[in-house]
C-alpha cells in the first residue's frame, strides 16, 4: 500500500497577516489529514519539526516513500506583500509522476478555492524538497498568508484542505478514498485458514499479506464490504466477511 512522508512546514517565523504562524497551521492541517490518510489505507510518516528541510529531505530519502508531500503557505515579495492569492504546487520538471501528482492536487484545489484561476501547477528548479527527494514530490503553497483573505480562507477550511489533500493523493495512487470512522479491533473468523490482505478493495487486488484465524486486527475505515486494515504493520484491504468486530 502507498506510504507518504508528510512534511508541513517548520518555518514559525513567517507569521500570518494576523495570528499564528506557517509552521502553526501547516501542523494542523497535517493533524487533519491523518485520519483521512489511515482510513484510506495510506501509511505515512511526518517529519520531525526540529529539524529543517535538509533534515526532512535526509529522512524522506532514508525510507521507502511513494510521495513526498511538502505543505507550506506562501507570502508576497514586498513591494506586493498583502496583495497577492492564490495556490501554487510544484512539482520536478523532470518527473512525469511529480507532475500528475500537482496537477491533480491542482485541478481538486480549484473546487473548493474561492478563486479556481489563481490555482495552478508549476515547475520548480530550486526546491529541494522537490528535486533532492528520492520519492515522487510536490510542494504545495496553500495561499497567501500575508493575505487576510487568504488567511481567513486557510483558516476556516482545514478540515476541507486536508480531505481535499487526501482525496488527490488517492487519486493520484489509484485507490478509493474512505472517509474516516471511529478506529475499531477485530477478529479473523475463516475456520482455520489465512484472511489475505489485498492492496484493493476486491478479490483481483494482489495480495501483500496474511492474517491468521482468531488473530486481531485494526480496522481504519470500510469500503464496498471491504475493511481498511493494519497488521503486523501491513496495511490494506481485508475481506469484511471473515472479520466480526
Amino acid at each position: 500500500m502507498p506510504k507518504v512522508f508528510l512534511s508541513p512546514s517548520t518555518q514559525e517565523w513567517n507569521k500570518y497577516a494576523t495570528e499564528g504562524n506557517e509552521e502553526l497551521y501547516m501542523n494542523l492541517l497535517a493533524d487533519r489529514m491523518e485520519p483521512y490518510l489511515r482510513s484510506s489505507g495510506i501509511a505515512f510518516v511526518r517529519n520531525d519539526p526540529d529539524k529543517n528541510v535538509q533534515g526532512a529531505i535526509k529522512d524522506s530519502n532514508a525510507g521507502d516513500y511513494d510521495v513526498h508531500l511538502a505543505l507550506h503557505t506562501n507570502a508576497g515579495p514586498e513591494q506586493f506583500a498583502g496583495k497577492l492569492r492564490g495556490i501554487d504546487i510544484y512539482f520536478a520538471p523532470n518527473s512525469i509522476d511529480s507532475e500528475r501528482l500537482a496537477n491533480i492536487i491542482a485541478n481538486n484545489m480549484k473546487i473548493i478555492y474561492p478563486l479556481p484561476d489563481k490555482v495552478r501547477a508549476v515547475p520548480t528548479y530550486s526546491l529541494g524538497e522537490v528535486l533532492q527527494t528520492k520519492a515522487v514530490a510536490v510542494l504545495c503553497e496553500l495561499g497567501y498568508h500575508d493575505n487576510f483573505a487568504d488567511e481567513a480562507w486557510l483558516k476556516n477550511n482545514l478540515e476541507l484542505i486536508a480531505k481535499n489533500l487526501v482525496r488527490s493523493l488517492c487519486d493520484y495512487f489509484g485507490i478509493p478514498f474512505v472517509m474516516p470512522s471511529a478506529i475499531q479491533f477485530g477478529m479473523v473468523t475463516t475456520d482455520g485458514s489465512n484472511l489475505n490482505i489485498r492492496n484493493y478493495p476486491s478479490m483481483e487486488g494482489e495480495i501483500i499479506g496474511k492474517i491468521p484465524d482468531n488473530a486481531a486486527v485494526l480496522i481504519n475505515g470500510e469500503v464496498n464490504g471491504w475493511y481498511v486494515v493494519s497488521y503486523n504493520n501491513i496495511v490494506g484491504y481485508a475481506d469484511s466477511d471473515y472479520i466480526l468486530i
